[in-house]
């Protein structure tokens, strides 16, 4: 890997850099030599923007673990050379009941499908308890009075404090009364529960008696859900009467009742066990309709049970929990992660890419349901001995301040979130984040798809206030953990760029032609070996799991997405490789097209997708929210479009501008394009489940917006 070309840029003063951050873009003439990089040192280069870099404060730099691109490299090095001493000195930290077999590789696998079936082990023999790791093992040590999570509920003044040593006697209740139900080693038990501090808990009650946790998402529909159960033949069920979001109430004990229904209805099953937590602040049990026999009240069961549970000793390749992801297809796959390799894996991805040091406040705010909560909301951090924040409502209830508030009140230092909730409140008012303190931040991140410079730059230089380095995490549900990723302390930052691959994690780009590249280039990721958090299977479905992760590039993991490497080996990201457009001639990203909409001053979020042209063979279809009190216009369509123009290139203009009230997103923030792709191409009746979106409302505004368009309005217009 090649040295920065420049290690410290001068960045100008606060003041210009929050006027950039706000999206006020200087003209051409206005940029300084200083705040260009490497090659790119001619003022009359107007993408200056994507060439800052942003070197870490050296008072971070002299606290960090690891504090430079040098030591990075070294260690580096011995994870690609040494992988064997390399991740057995960090699974050395933690408790094994047997020692894996260290007469072999620490690591054996097979990722070429000519060679037979494709298989990864890591830590193969050894036995090992995540749950005693997360707990135990702290409380062992004489940490349980240090608190484990600090709850904070949808209603202000609704909060809980857990200790570690609270939470490990909740858990061994817990998993005392599954195993009184039945419930064993490799049964399946589906969580579906809302944000509160029970949901963690099941996970690590599971956990603790071997049991596959499956945690569905409280925002899914009746149907998605009786999905899951069937797919995976679940053998309890654990709810809530109800739940809380902002102003909304999820029914949740009915949209149960209905999926067990349809369970029944499909293949005569049901879970033994529905365990319903009385969570009386949403929805009273009085209120709750009850089947005899099958359902269960958690406070008058569960508490009755002993507060000390035996550990089930785990085979390091034994099956921990099951994650479905629907991808681009809608149809939802059940990824599956084991014990060794995946506790191995976020423990040490979370100590240095949040370069975490004990007292830290670590604040995720996705949702225990997307593959973030797992990784750096529970497991992680729990591992590394974290106290962690949990909040069960929304950035704008009751209002636009309960973010700041929350950040404020805990002293939180580790901010993680998502790029599109980075936009979101970037369009509201600074007021309500100005009047709370977030002098505890120390370090920024996101994570789940790519950021537009003028978002991390408001980030870094409001939220932040310019002192907090920012982590740009690229990894999906399959990876487990971040694969790519800044250490916030080792080297400067590019705004929306991911930068360097982890330990353990070696990238391939290739061409079409599936020929790797080398230097400088633009193609698409490959991974050509494995890391310990690697998916191992599909739950049930093998030969999917080889078809669609090992097929297209023989003998690597194919990540599905694009990305480009620059002159320092740095890794930027594309977006989906669906979403590479080719156009007349040229190649395009999405992403590239979303961050030239996303930087135009009166832009406050867009999403692009492509659709079929006649013309072209593929246009682009921009989704453009405007900033509040901005009234659209063809003026401003035009206006936007030769902003991208001159951006990007005239090749890049979209074809389709679709004024937008909003764009659909899941609770995590994440922009569901595939709906969006339906809704350009004029497929309304293909959205598959969107009842997890934050609000499903946004779709049917959309397409009552484009059937309008589609009877004779302007398309440029919009609504």
């Amino acid at each position: 890997m090649g040295s920065l070309q420049s290690e410290v840029v001068v960045m100008g003063s606060l003041q210009q850099h929050l006027k950039i951050a706000n999206g006020l873009h200087m003209a051409e003439h206005d940029l300084l030599p200083e705040q260009a990089v490497g090659n790119h040192k001619s003022s009359k280069n107007p993408k200056f923007l994507k060439d800052l870099v942003v070197p870490p404060s050296k008072e971070f730099i002299s606290k960090a673990f690891i504090s430079s691109r040098k030591q990075y490299e070294e260690m580096y090095k011995q994870s690609m050379e040494d992988p064997t001493s390399f991740w057995g000195s960090f699974a050395n930290d933690f408790h094994w009941e047997t020692k894996w077999d260290t007469t072999k590789p620490i690591c054996q696998f097979n990722f070429d499908l000519r060679k037979g079936p494709v298989f990864v082990e890591w830590f193969k023999g050894g036995y090992t308890n995540i749950c005693y790791n997360a707990l135990d093992k702290h409380v062992l040590e004489g940490r349980g009075n240090q608190t484990a999570l600090l709850w904070e509920g949808n209603d202000v003044g609704s909060e809980k404090c857990i200790t570690y040593d609270d939470m490990l006697k909740q858990t061994c209740q817990l998993a005392n009364y599954l195993r009184q139900r039945g419930v064993k080693k490799g049964d399946r038990v589906c969580i579906y529960m809302p944000m509160v501090p029970e949901l963690p808990i099941a996970m690590l009650a599971c956990a603790r008696i071997g049991a596959v946790h499956s945690v569905v998402f409280a925002g899914f529909s009746a149907d998605a859900l009786a999905g899951r159960i069937l797919d995976c033949q679940a053998e309890a069920l654990l709810t809530c009467s109800g739940g809380q979001s902002g102003n909304k109430l999820l029914p949740l004990k009915r949209i149960v009742d209905e999926a067990l229904q349809l369970c029944i209805n499909r293949a005569n099953f049901q879970p033994g066990t529905c365990l319903i937590l009385d969570n009386s602040r949403a929805l009273p049990r009085n209120q709750v309709s009850w089947v005899p026999g099958r359902d269960l009240w958690w406070q008058d069961e569960v508490t009755l049970s002993k507060t000390e549970a035996a550990i089930e000793w785990m085979e390091a390749e034994d099956p921990l929990f099951l994650l479905y992801t629907s991808g681009s297809t809608g149809k939802p796959k059940g990824v599956v992660h084991t014990v060794g390799g995946y506790m191995v894996y976020a423990a040490v991805t979370f100590k240095f890419v949040f370069d975490y040091h004990p007292g830290d406040i670590h604040w995720c705010t996705s949702d225990f349901g997307w593959i973030s909560g797992h990784t750096y909301m529970a497991y992680g951090p729990l591992l590394n001995g974290a106290t962690i924040v949990v909040f069960e409502g929304v950035p704008t209830y009751p209002d636009p301040s309960r973010w700041w508030q929350i950040i404020e009140k805990h002293k939180v230092t580790i901010l993680y979130t998502a790029p599109t909730m980075i936009r979101s409140l970037q369009m509201l008012d600074e007021k309500y984040m100005k009047k709370h303190s977030r002098a505890s931040l120390r370090v920024l991140g996101f994570g789940g798809e790519a950021i537009n410079p003028k978002a991390w730059l408001w980030y870094h230089g409001v939220v932040g206030e310019g002192r907090c380095p920012i982590v740009d995490t690229w990894w999906q549900t399959e990876t487990g953990a971040n694969m790519i990723s800044p250490l916030p302390g080792a080297w400067p930052l590019k705004p929306g760029s991911a930068t360097l691959p982890f330990f353990g994690v070696q990238p391939a780009i290739l061409d079409q032609q599936g020929k790797e590249k080398e230097g400088p280039c633009e193609g698409y990721l490959c991974i050509k070996q494995p890391w310990p958090g690697i998916a191992r299977s599909l739950y049930g479905d093998h030969k999917r799991y080889e078809e669609t992760y090992f097929r297209t590039c023989l003998g690597m993991y194919a990540t599905g997405d694009g990305c480009r490497r620059d002159i320092d080996g740095y890794i930027t990201f594309t977006g989906r490789i669906e979403d590479v457009l080719n156009i007349s001639g040229h190649q395009i990203s999405i992403t590239e097209v979303e961050s030239a909409l996303d930087s135009h001053s009166q832009c406050a979020e867009a999403a692009a997708v492509t659709f079929d042209d006649e013309l072209k063979g593929q246009g682009i279809y921009a989704f453009v929210v405007l900033v509040d009190g901005v009234t659209p216009s063809d003026e401003l369509k035009k206006a936007i479009m030769d902003h991208v123009g001159k951006e990007i290139g005239s090749f890049a203009i979209p074809d389709v501008i679709h004024w937008a009230p909003a764009l659909p997103k899941t609770r995590s923030g994440k922009i569901l394009r595939r709906l969006l792709r339906n809704i350009a191409a004029n497929q309304f009746d293909d959205f598959g489940d969107s009842s997890f979106l934050t609000d499903p409302a946004v779709v049917e505004q959309l397409v009552d917006s484009k059937r309008s368009m589609n009877v004779g309005r302007n398309v440029y217009s919009g609504v």
